[in-house]
């Protein structure tokens, strides 16, 4: 670990939809960072290497200001707090609680049932439906929240750590063939976050440990 890098180092992969949240947070705040692969399908986040950086052996882990932050939730909280440009967190105290429980639902009830260490103790042929019934469920949640809080984006107008988050769970959600039809309030926001480069960088399409084969054509 280099104690006191030049700047931010990302420890991410291209397809971790929780490091995707991190890297959406970096580009919205205008971060310079150096991203790091750490290739999951390879085990690699196992390795004494990372684990001596990040004991828990997750993704991501980001080094900035001397510290080893892990956790994107609390990783993007850290971010808004020491970087005040293009808040995430809105500053009125009901719209911040609004945020907060869309990411919870996202990050909490949905993300972690249906990631790579739960698809892989279950049998193969019972993964994709799994993850496509969890997905589904927990979206058809967001969609009803957002039916109070919406405008452009999840919570109002302006880009939240709730667009960060939900984003990269549609990128999820389309890789395993969720029906969004009757979800037209999440789409509407993803359409918006599409259109702001900060979110078309950080998309796994567009990362260097993305194979050449997969890459975006204006990579």
């Amino acid at each position: 670990m280099d104690p006191q890098p030049t700047r931010p180092v990302l420890y991410t992969y291209f397809r971790s939809s929780c490091s995707a949240r991190v890297r959406i947070a970096l580009n919205l705040k205008g971060i310079d960072y150096e991203p790091r692969a750490v290739n999951l399908l390879r085990d690699e986040h196992r390795d004494d290497a990372y684990t001596s950086l990040n004991p828990n052996g997750l993704l991501p882990l980001l080094l900035i200001d001397g510290l080893a932050l892990t956790q994107s939730v609390a990783i993007i909280e850290y971010l808004d707090e020491r970087f005040p440009q293009c808040p995430l967190l809105p500053r009125d105290p009901a719209l911040r609680a609004s945020v907060r429980a869309i990411v919870g639902v996202l990050c909490c009830d949905i993300q972690p049932l249906q990631n790579m260490r739960v698809l892989r103790a279950l049998p193969e042929p019972q993964r994709t439906e799994h993850a496509r019934s969890v997905i589904a469920a927990g979206l058809a949640v967001v969609e009803t929240m957002l039916e109070a809080t919406a405008g452009r984006f999840c919570v109002g107008d302006d880009v939240t750590m709730a667009d960060c988050c939900l984003a990269p769970q549609l990128v999820n959600a389309r890789r395993f063939s969720v029906d969004l039809t009757a979800m037209p309030r999440i789409r509407a926001v993803d359409d918006a976050a599409a259109s702001l480069d900060a979110f078309r960088r950080a998309h796994w399409s567009r990362q260097p440990d993305c194979p050449p084969e997969l890459r975006a054509s204006d990579f």
